[in-house]
């Protein structure tokens, strides 16, 4: 299947970086470029320890992945290069997860590897190397509207990645390449198989590639031991009703693990205060928010409507909202929204650009009951 990878040169002179973390999507990307016609340079970058890492299932980017993104590249005729970026992603990506998940907030580390590991640091390899464009495996599209590039949602929604790819600027956008946004995932592990790729039935990476097993509490109280420590259960109106073993082990709208019996009704995590070290929970309606303060926000997009479309996690649907270049407003309560995870926003299937959530404000309802 030809893939337009839009460089306005003929393609026997043109060059192609394809990021291969060891997965079947960055490896049908590298044959994809390959089949172009253009000289196609493989890089993967050694985020973690490699020994650690061999064998694990759901990493990308260690031990037997680059093994096998070096058995692709073998396999489809182009050269490949190994990069060690582990002090880099240690810290820019590891210790930033430890440090925001030990102050009670919800890190996003896939957006900070993006934004720094893959998105900088290996786009300036790139061009090191004089590569026409740098191509991933993401499942987001690369438009162009008017002259201008745009991102847009993959077609495939249960793929988007675009949430973790927000904080992607205009010039890394312009230079970057994501062949697989319009094309669903089983025809993409179809492809793999009918180039005979050893890894057309791998499974997929996990979201938090070092954290394969989903233990996030052991990764930060190995780093940051007194994030560990335990203390009390309280209510919304201050009523002390139990203990926990440390906050690491909880976020804003968590219900499961609090083991609080006798309550009226469910009761969910509605804030973290490390400083005390309490947990406050309450019912459902304590988790409604009806604002929340933004920092740091990308703009991809300039031109868009007073009302626009906001997501405020990975899985969540995107809903109706305004923004005034401080805080966003829900038209509607939104819950789950927690200090630390990202607000995207778009319009319609473009993505407008994001920023991150500093601050909430709890709805105010007129009849609570």
């Amino acid at each position: 299947m030809p893939i337009d990878f839009q460089i306005n040169r003929p393609m026997n002179e043109a060059r192609i970086v394809v990021a291969m973390s060891g997965g079947v999507d960055s490896s049908v990307v590298a044959a994809l470029a390959k089949a172009t016609g253009a000289e196609t340079i493989g890089i993967t970058l050694q985020l973690y320890d490699h020994g650690a890492a061999v064998g694990r299932k759901g990493s990308c980017c260690a031990g037997k992945d680059i093994r096998d993104a070096r058995a692709v590249a073998e396999k489809i005729g182009i050269a490949h290069y190994v990069f060690d970026y582990e002090n880099n992603f240690q810290e820019s990506v590891i210790d930033d997860f430890v440090s925001e998940y030990a102050a009670g907030r919800t890190p996003i580390p896939c957006v900070r590897c993006n934004q720094g590991v893959k998105f900088t640091d290996l786009l300036n390899v790139a061009r090191d190397l004089g590569a026409d464009c740098l191509a991933t495996g993401h499942y987001v599209r690369r438009l162009s509207n008017t002259g201008k590039t745009e991102m847009h949602r993959a077609l495939d929604p249960a793929r988007d990645q675009s949430y973790f790819l927000f904080a992607t600027t205009k010039e890394q956008l312009d230079y970057l390449r994501f062949p697989l946004g319009g094309l669903p995932k089983p025809k993409v592990r179809e492809m793999a198989a009918e180039l005979g790729l050893s890894v057309a039935m791998k499974a997929d990476s996990q979201d938090i590639c070092f954290v394969p097993d989903g233990d996030y509490a052991r990764v930060v109280e190995e780093r940051c031991p007194d994030a560990g420590k335990g203390g009390d259960i309280v209510d919304i109106s201050g009523n002390v009703l139990g203990q926990h073993h440390g906050l690491i082990h909880f976020t804003v709208g968590q219900r499961r693990g609090l083991e609080i019996g006798g309550q009226s009704e469910p009761l969910y995590v509605v804030r973290l205060e490390p400083e005390t070290r309490q947990l406050i929970v309450g019912p459902r309606r304590a988790l409604a928010v009806d604002q929340a303060f933004i920092k740091d926000v990308n703009w991809l997009a300039e031109d868009f409507d007073q009302i626009i479309q906001v997501k405020i996690r990975s899985a969540a649907k995107p809903v109706a909202a305004r923004f005034d270049g401080e805080k966003v407003t829900f038209l509607q309560p939104e819950y789950g929204v927690s200090p630390g995870q990202a607000a995207v926003f778009y319009d319609g299937d473009r993505v407008l650009g994001g920023g991150w959530i500093t601050e909430t404000v709890p709805a105010k309802f007129e009849n609570p009951e």
